[in-house]
């Protein structure tokens, strides 16, 4: 087994994001998929995931309607910010997993900087800085 990464001391810092089509690295800790679709062309072996939380992931209408146009980007990561005040059990899932270490949320968007992982990420370091990630 290879050896544990060292894990940041600060937990806002141990939530991370990466494309799910990069190598798997002993540095990702726990893999979290947070898209609703399962991403093309990946199969679950190769893409060693701790888990998949499709609920956390924007609802239908919000994916679509912000698809359809990127640069609606700051909308969309107000009403997503908004949907994700009501997934509070998933939350506190995934900042559990960050106090125990490293978690790499996954996505598949090939727009690294719009995505829903990027306010996700951004919305689990606040959490996790104010003390609330429950």
């Amino acid at each position: 087994m290879p050896p544990r990464p060292p894990v940041p001391d600060d937990l806002s810092e141990r939530i991370r994001i990466k494309r799910i089509y990069r190598a798997v690295r002993v540095s990702d800790g726990k893999r979290i998929l947070v898209d609703r679709l399962w991403p093309r062309g990946v199969s679950k072996d190769r893409a060693r995931l701790h888990a998949w939380e499709k609920d956390i992931a924007p609802s239908d209408d919000l994916r679509h309607w912000f698809h359809a146009s990127p640069n609606r980007w700051d909308t969309f990561r107000t009403r997503y910010l908004r949907e994700l005040e009501a997934k509070g059990d998933l939350i506190g899932k995934i900042a559990e997993c960050a106090r125990d270490g490293v978690v790499t949320l996954l996505f598949a968007a090939k727009d690294e900087d719009h995505n829903n992982a990027v306010v996700l990420q951004e919305y689990l370091q606040k959490r996790l800085r104010q003390g609330t990630g429950s």
